[in-house]
């Protein structure tokens, strides 16, 4: 079995955040019902190349960008515009566990698809809403990207070299840890509702959601007063804690606390850094950042990485290569963890997926499905669970309800 076996999503989400936080709950077991647009689809489906698989309606193949949020789902394709599609949804929220939504906020409430609407209907409902700024205050109304919100939530301003432009992470980390929270929250909603016997409310924001990653750089600020800046690679806090040009390539190094850095200055014969009052303890190395930094790319740069990191694990250190993404899956650990893994797509054929972030022991991730097509499971999920006939799917989808 699996954690969540029994257990029904209605995800009516798009783009990452909200296709991240139901695939976690697919993969553990739930079995999830994607509902999008009829003719379009997801608006992830069209973010590429690459493009895998055949053509269908305006795209020219699966995206990968769409493979990587959407397994372990089935596709139902509804009009939501149309009085029929909005039923279809009020009925598969009724025999739903969880719903999650990431439209902007009041959307569904116009049509009739709200919390308190779905509440009335269903009272153990568990209703998930992503979105840019929250459900409440001055901006609830205003949509919300990854790109905007690491900009506008401060990660940004600590992300780059201290001159230049600021950057962003590269991966959109906003909405995959947005979808992260709101998978916990979910899961704790439900915890209660075993208790309760109701369901309830989750309000999970982009904005929100960068403001916790912040962590202790936000606790800099709102305990000490400090006002972060951008460091490039290096750590507000720690130091050494950064990247390091070796002769050949950059390599990765951290030296957390005082018998880390005794280590680092025997294994790399700079016992002379151990007895400089510039770097006697931690806050003396960063306050004196830069002379360290000198120092210790002076000698860095005088061997391949591969060299110096042989010596610093032999010595216990924390270091790393800086891999391409190539590496990554090449790497013998990765590989012994199973982090990429296959599936067969019904038109792509053998296809791999990142793999699963956790392992248990006793009720492990599955990957039971691969990402469908758009609208593949309308008719299996409509005759499946809501007892529409054939006629009637058939009906509906010559409305364009489906």
């Amino acid at each position: 079995m699996q954690p969540l076996e029994g257990i029904r999503v209605l995800d009516l989400t798009r783009a990452l955040a909200g296709p991240y936080c139901a695939m976690m709950l697919g993969d553990l077991g739930a079995d999830v019902i994607k509902v999008e647009r009829p003719g379009q689809g997801d608006d992830s489906r069209g973010w590429g190349p690459p493009f895998v698989g055949t053509p269908y309606g305006p795209y020219p193949g699966e995206s990968a960008y769409f493979i990587a949020a959407n397994r372990n789902k089935r596709s139902v394709t509804v009009n939501l515009k149309s009085v029929e599609g909005q039923e279809i949804v009020r009925r598969l929220a009724s025999v739903s566990d969880v719903m999650v939504e990431n439209f902007r906020t009041g959307v569904l409430d116009g049509m009739g698809l709200g919390y308190d609407d779905l509440r009335a209907i269903n009272l153990r409902l568990v209703y998930c809403s992503i979105s840019g700024y929250g459900r409440t205050g001055p901006y609830a109304d205003r949509p919300g990207y990854d790109f905007i919100i690491q900009a506008e939530g401060g990660l940004m301003g600590i992300i780059g070299p201290e001159e230049g432009q600021p950057y962003r992470v590269g991966v959109p980390i906003v909405d995959i840890t947005a979808g992260m929270f709101a998978a916990t929250a979910i899961l704790a909603a439900l915890r209660a509702r075993d208790q309760t016997g109701e369901g309830q409310l989750v309000d999970v924001s982009l904005l929100d959601t960068v403001t916790a990653l912040l962590t202790n750089v936000a606790s800099n600020y709102l305990v000490g007063g400090a006002e972060p800046r951008r460091l490039g690679n290096a750590h507000p806090n720690i130091a050494p804690y950064e990247a390091f040009r070796a002769r050949d390539r950059w390599f990765a190094l951290a030296a957390a606390n005082e018998r880390q850095w005794g280590a680092l200055c025997d294994a790399i014969g700079r016992s002379d850094l151990k007895d400089d009052p510039r770097f006697a303890t931690n806050g003396d190395r960063v306050s004196n950042r830069p002379e360290l930094l000198e120092s210790l790319n002076e000698t860095f740069t005088a061997r391949d990485a591969d060299e110096w990191l042989a010596d610093l694990r032999e010595a216990g250190l924390p270091c790393g290569p800086i891999n391409a993404i190539p590496d990554v899956f090449c790497h013998p650990q990765a590989q012994a963890r199973g982090l990429a893994i296959e599936t067969q797509h019904p038109t792509a054929g053998q296809v791999q997926v990142a793999g699963f972030p956790y392992k248990l022991s006793q009720t492990p991730a599955d990957l039971r499905r691969p990402p469908p097509l758009l609208g593949q499971h309308t008719g299996e999920v409509l005759t499946e669970l809501l007892n529409y006939s054939a006629e009637e799917v058939a009906a509906l989808q010559e409305q364009g309800a489906i």
